[in-house]
């Protein structure tokens, strides 16, 4: 799909362009959502700049990422999608950035692109520029990775507080299970975030920067370094809470290690309770010809007291030391 907007009546406008038609005149922003060869091909005639593929996108070094051909600066960066969701991921987005007209090749739908295309359809400045639009999708971004690490350190102190308290023990093992899930899908929604974060924080390094290209206006650049500010204070939060998010990992296994240890100590315990009286029964068991208590009325008894209390001191002993 290839989505056009243009700056009329103090307000963006959006053109859907279908295959056969020309970009519309006036137009600053060209969004490729998922584009086809004969999209990206309009582009590229019109435009004069060549869009990567998606393959070139999912390219990790710098050089690949931040560049300048031709006059245009290209730029690709990571984008949290679908953070609500039990499968959240990072979408490779792509800005090429030429004259005062911008270009974002995605194949996905991150939520700041809604956001900033329903801002600027509600007002917009009637000379409206793409370095304004990047600049405003920048800030969303930035602005939707806040939301998501507040959101997620108010579930992990809940988290927290979930495995610290007490609960009956006959769901021990449902409950540390439930808490291992939730705790590694916190870690990955938090390494997914960093990973966005690092990514916007160079594309806003690299428009603040760069020599090569004239020179952004005295507005854009004092945003650029509230964002780089921004980008500092959310990528330390999200350090931390990754750290956090390791102890509890520690914490929930170490409560795992305590309840097995617990349970190897009640089998320990009633192992050497046990072994007296089984010594027992074992010598009255034998078949020797010469045993005095095996004749007299009270050998039977007498073996199953020996047996009891030789159980019970053990137990008792083990009371008294406080080993159970």
């Amino acid at each position: 799909m290839l989505l056009a907007y243009r700056a009329a009546n103090g307000a963006l406008e959006k053109h859907v362009v279908a295959p056969g038609d020309s970009l519309p005149a006036g137009a600053v922003w060209f969004d490729l959502i998922d584009p086809s060869d004969g999209e990206e091909k309009l582009v590229e005639s019109a435009l004069g700049v060549a869009v990567p593929t998606r393959e070139e996108m999912r390219e990790i070094e710098p050089s690949s990422r931040l560049y300048i051909e031709d006059g245009a600066r290209y730029m690709t960066g990571s984008i949290v999608t679908r953070s609500e969701g039990e499968t959240p991921a990072v979408a490779a987005v792509s800005f090429i950035l030429g004259g005062s007209r911008l270009v974002t090749v995605r194949y996905d739908e991150p939520k700041p692109f809604r956001l900033v295309a329903a801002k600027l359809s509600r007002a917009c400045a009637p000379a409206l520029t793409g370095e304004q639009v990047l600049m405003e999708i920048l800030d969303a971004v930035i602005d939707r990775a806040a939301d998501i690490i507040e959101r997620l350190s108010s579930d992990i102190d809940e988290t927290s507080r979930r495995i610290f308290e007490r609960e009956p023990r006959s769901n021990q093992n449902q409950r540390y299970r439930a808490l291992l899930n939730v705790i590694a899908r916190r870690g990955d929604l938090a390494s997914k975030v960093r990973e966005s974060l690092v990514s916007m924080g160079r594309i806003v390094t690299f428009l603040a920067t760069d020599g090569e290209t004239p020179a952004l206006g005295k507005e854009q650049k004092a945003m650029l370094k509230s964002l780089q500010r921004d980008v500092v204070s959310l990528t330390d939060h999200v350090s931390y809470l990754g750290d956090k998010i390791t102890f509890l990992l520690d914490a929930t296994l170490g409560l795992v290690s305590i309840e097995q240890n617990n349970i190897i100590k009640i089998f320990a315990v009633l192992s050497v309770v046990l072994m007296p009286p089984t010594l027992i029964a074992s010598v009255y068991g034998m078949n020797f010809q010469h045993m005095p208590e095996l004749e007299s009325p009270w050998g039977y008894p007498a073996a199953l007291f020996a047996m009891l209390l030789a159980a019970i001191v053990p137990y008792w002993f083990f009371k008294w030391k406080r080993w159970l």
